[in-house]
């Protein structure tokens, strides 16, 4: 799909779900490994933000990066 102004929030939609579950599911990874005996983090601090009435804070870590480029390549292929 091309990129016009009607379809952006879309495209920003999928990135942020592609970055959701990506992080969950490292981290679910990092838990299977750590069960297993083998320890390996690779998080940067939380990431967020704080409005007194919403928070919401994010662990980056590398599956991040891999659910972004996954929705981006979701975007791309509708």
């Amino acid at each position: 799909m091309k990129l016009t102004a009607k379809n952006r929030p879309t495209l920003i939609r999928l990135l942020l779900l592609g970055v959701l579950a990506g992080t969950l599911a490292w981290a679910l990874f990092e838990a299977v490994l750590a069960l297993v005996g083998i320890s390996l983090t690779l998080e940067a601090g939380p990431v967020g933000f704080d409005l007194h009435v919403i928070t919401f804070w994010l662990r980056v870590n590398p599956g991040s990066f891999l659910g972004l480029l996954g929705g981006g390549l979701l975007f791309r292929s509708v």
